[in-house]
């Protein structure tokens, strides 16, 4: 895997994917950004989020679960001093679908928390790592 980080501005950059995609991440204006996109912290749970939320829809699909949306909300802390690396994730899936298994959903989270999901099994090697999940029954 490959990937190419460009020096645009004060501390803004454009980091491209050898897939092809771009995404701008940029600074708070205090430490001379203009906000013009996601910080690189942020990217980092965000793509903990699509990681570990890509094995639970594919593990629940598998499992023949009628999923119909997925949302995995992060919430972390920071260690007060510099490096200010992850100390604490938690991932909270919420999971809709019609008359879905809890104990599906469980195995699913479970799963890629502890076999799948390299980006949360890499983090959790630095940070305490911790998931939970509800289920939303879908609207008829």
């Amino acid at each position: 895997m490959k990937a190419r980080i460009k020096w645009v501005e004060n501390v803004c950059f454009m980091g491209e994917s050898e897939t092809g995609h771009a995404v701008i991440l940029d600074g708070a204006p205090d430490a001379g950004g203009r906000n013009l996109g996601m910080r690189p912290m942020e990217m980092l749970l965000i793509g903990m989020g699509a990681c570990t939320s890509f094995d639970v829809v594919t593990i629940l699909n598998k499992a023949r679960q009628p999923v119909t949306d997925c949302v995995a909300e992060i919430t972390a802390e920071r260690a007060d001093s510099i490096p200010k690396v992850f100390t604490k994730i938690h991932v909270h899936f919420v999971v809709t679908g019609r008359q879905l298994s809890a104990v599906q959903v469980e195995r699913a989270v479970k799963l890629s928390a502890e076999k799948y999901c390299s980006a949360s099994i890499m983090l959790g090697k630095a940070a305490e790592v911790t998931h939970g999940f509800e289920i939303v029954e879908a609207a008829v």
